[in-house]
């Protein structure tokens, strides 16, 4: 009787040898890149019907190079603004009326102070506002 370990390593061999396989049998090695196929299919769109790819844009013009994003594009401010809106948190103004202060009764002119009506900035989670809040 053969040693089974030996068995199965010689038959873990050959399978491992049946599925190896050539480029060229995988995918064709003739043919247009993918840039070219891509290019192509743009190409053939504008052909068909350009009017139905402008409405698809939002009738937004079709630019090319280095153009401005502002408005397409996001940064922190915009992101942070439409996804965790703060809440209104009013300025309270305060007046104080001339008083004398301390053990020594120092005179103290009358001043006006502001401060916010809560201590921290309080902020909305995603969806808890339903429209963008003024500050």
């Amino acid at each position: 009787m053969q040693n089974p370990l030996i068995l199965i390593s010689v038959l873990g061999l050959i399978s491992l040898v049946g599925c190896a396989s050539t480029k060229e049998g995988v995918l064709p090695q003739d043919g247009p890149s993918m840039k070219e196929i891509y290019e192509g299919h743009i190409q053939e769109m504008n052909a068909h019907d350009p009017l139905s790819i402008r409405q698809a844009l939002g009738n937004r013009p079709i630019l090319t190079g280095d153009s401005s994003l502002h408005g397409y594009t996001r940064d922190t401010a915009n992101e942070i603004d439409a996804i965790f809106p703060r809440l209104p948190n009013p300025t309270l103004v305060m007046y104080v009326f001339p008083h004398l202060a301390g053990e020594e009764l120092v005179p103290v002119p009358g001043y006006a102070t502001a401060f916010p009506m809560y201590e921290r900035t309080e902020y909305a989670l995603p969806g808890e506002v339903p429209a963008r809040l003024e500050r």
